[in-house]
């Protein structure tokens, strides 16, 4: 038999998050990012049919597009998705001065904390499932009958994992400064630094495996696979292709490569490692950052004087 507490406890959470839903899908912000990434999902579908009439051309048959496309938002649409729903989540209340009346209602700060993640969840949930679907109908109206869809999923889980790396980031810096304004410069700023500096040090160094401890993009490697070559990004904003790759090529291993400037062969292999480990490690690692991440912002959140 359920206690008046507990009850009491359920009714003030789900009220929290039902309040959180509510600002989600209504900030212009988060309907301008899925706006544009429809728009870019319909590009990215009916660009190759157009260029082929063009031409004069039949587009082939392509029964793996979906499969190999995923939500396709990539790196910097999740990372916009991030910032759309998790930008003002908390830092948003304080500079508002909402935080005030909410703390005086019988609901303690760490049940708003979690109540607002469970919301940007749901929010990026439904999101990315709503751009999965479409994404798969189109594909399959356009490159016909789709192998792997069981496989979706995955990938759509994978999705959530790389995007909640990032919004861990944003409220993290967020609850810090208490301005929504930072929280995005911020970790703006974070994302293209190591997304220009990745591409940088995977290629032309020797250290590529600092990158698989980063958020991000990660390192690049290869992988072969009945003769034909794949680019792997080992970073945790590529968990979804890596464990839909990883399901689909369980025993392969990924080649780094490091370019020279010396003549003759200008790639030059560092080393090898299996697959399943390239993606194991990227799930650590970003549950690392986002437990690490959040554990901190929940305590800042906690502990934090409101001025009013």
């Amino acid at each position: 038999m359920k206690t008046k507490w507990q009850s009491d406890w359920k009714t003030r959470f789900w009220a929290v998050v039902k309040y959180e839903l509510l600002w989600n899908i209504r900030k212009k912000k988060f309907i301008g990012v899925m706006a544009l990434a429809l728009a870019l999902a319909t590009l990215s579908l009916a660009l190759p049919v157009l260029v082929r009439n063009i031409a004069g051309e039949y587009l082939p048959q392509n029964p793996d597009y979906v499969i190999s496309t995923g939500v396709g938002v990539g790196g910097l649409g999740m990372f916009l998705f991030a910032v759309a729903v998790a930008m003002n989540s908390i830092s948003g209340e304080f500079e508002s001065g909402s935080i005030v009346p909410l703390l005086t209602k019988p609901v303690s700060r760490t049940i708003i904390f979690i109540g607002k993640l469970l919301a940007a969840f749901i929010t990026l949930l439904a999101a990315y499932a709503s751009l999965l679907l479409y994404m798969a109908v189109g594909g399959w109206i356009i490159y016909g009958p789709q192998n792997n869809l069981h496989l979706l999923p995955l990938s759509l889980l994978g999705t959530l994992i790389s995007t909640f790396v990032w919004i861990a980031m944003v409220i993290f810096i967020g609850t810090l400064s208490k301005s929504s304004l930072l929280a995005a410069l911020g970790a703006f700023g974070i994302y293209m630094a190591l997304n220009i500096s990745a591409s940088i040090i995977s290629v032309f160094t020797s250290q590529a495996w600092i990158l698989n401890y980063l958020p991000g993009s990660g390192a690049v490697g290869f992988i072969k696979e009945n003769g034909t070559s794949m680019s792997v990004s080992t970073g945790t904003d590529n968990i979804a292709s890596n464990i839909i790759k990883c399901v689909l090529y369980p025993s392969v291993e990924v080649a780094y490569l490091k370019f020279s400037f010396a003549p003759g062969n200008p790639f030059t292999e560092l080393f090898r490692e299996p697959l399943w480990f390239v993606l194991l490690r990227s799930l650590l690692v970003a549950f690392a950052y986002i437990i690490g991440l959040l554990a901190i912002a929940w305590h800042s959140f906690r502990h934090g004087q409101v001025l009013e």
